[in-house]
């Protein structure tokens, strides 16, 4: 039986890198993506291929980069099982204070990059009328926390390209999952990119303060989980029988969001039966 293959974006560090190596070492071919590999990354590049998994170099913000790098993967691979969309950054401050420059950076690598790294690697899935995207989401894509509206706006973004998505892909036999970790101690907390509008910080006085709060307990919580779980999610759905992987997967679990991923499902399909896309329906939601 042929190797299966799968494309993991964001895989220097974090979620990404840990679900590199588990799917590795379940026996898939592995291209870990990254920005970088010869030099900042070079570290983790080099551990990564120590592991017997190829590095690619892929900056999502780029078409030229990812172009380059699906290029080099497919004509290597011959074809893509599963592709990880994992790459991603995180805003945390007060709204108003964000520039819209600092926003749209943002979105240019959770929301654009994803669809960019789909558009280079779909056609030949479609083709083949199979395989898995997976998105990497969060529970904040799901419900909202004050001062994480630019990193959940990016994330609730994501996730209605994903869904969308599922129903688009379903009549070519390639599925959408999304996993929606909750906090974990990965590098996105020493890469959290703050407010770049002191001036407006400064206004919001006292209130500023919650912002501090509410980071500082997301930062205790994360030290109590293992990052390895979502990774271990990962791998699942990966081995899990083409059209039959839920489309959210939800780590750890959480009975807020399981509540209302529960409780939308139903609405959202009975939207697609009365606009007659019933047979856009995934068998697993159908």
């Amino acid at each position: 039986m042929n190797q299966p293959t799968a494309v993991v974006t964001g895989a220097s560090s974090g979620f990404g890198r840990l679900t590199a190596h588990a799917l590795a070492t379940n026996g898939w071919r592995v291209y870990a993506t990254m920005r970088d590999p010869l030099g900042r990354n070079a570290a983790a590049a080099e551990a990564l291929r120590a592991a017997a998994i190829d590095v690619v170099e892929l900056d999502v913000t780029s078409d030229a980069s990812v172009d380059a790098a699906a290029r080099a993967i497919l004509t290597a691979a011959g074809a893509v099982d599963v592709l990880v969309n994992n790459a991603g950054t995180g805003f945390f401050g007060i709204e108003e204070a964000y520039t819209p420059a600092a926003v749209e950076r943002q979105f240019a690598t959770n929301v654009i990059g994803p669809l960019r790294v789909n558009r280079a690697f779909l056609p030949s899935m479609r083709e083949r009328r199979s395989g898995l995207v997976v998105y990497v989401s969060s529970v904040v894509g799901r419900f909202v926390v004050p001062f994480a509206a630019i990193y959940g706006a990016s994330k609730w973004a994501l996730e209605a390209l994903a869904e969308a998505s599922s129903y688009e892909l379903a009549p070519f036999g390639v599925d959408v999952a999304i996993v929606e970790p909750g906090a974990y101690a990965t590098d996105i907390f020493s890469g959290i990119v703050s407010a770049d509008d002191a001036e407006r910080v400064a206004a919001y006085g006292e209130v500023a303060k919650y912002a501090e709060q509410i980071a500082a307990g997301i930062a205790t919580s994360a030290q109590a989980r293992d990052p390895q779980e979502v990774a271990d999610a990962i791998v699942r759905l990966a081995n899990a029988p083409a059209g039959e992987r839920p489309l959210r997967t939800v780590v750890p679990g959480n009975p807020g969001v399981e509540a209302i991923n529960a409780a939308t499902a139903p609405i959202q399909r009975e939207a697609l039966k009365r606009m007659g896309l019933e047979v856009l329906l995934p068998k697993a939601r159908a």
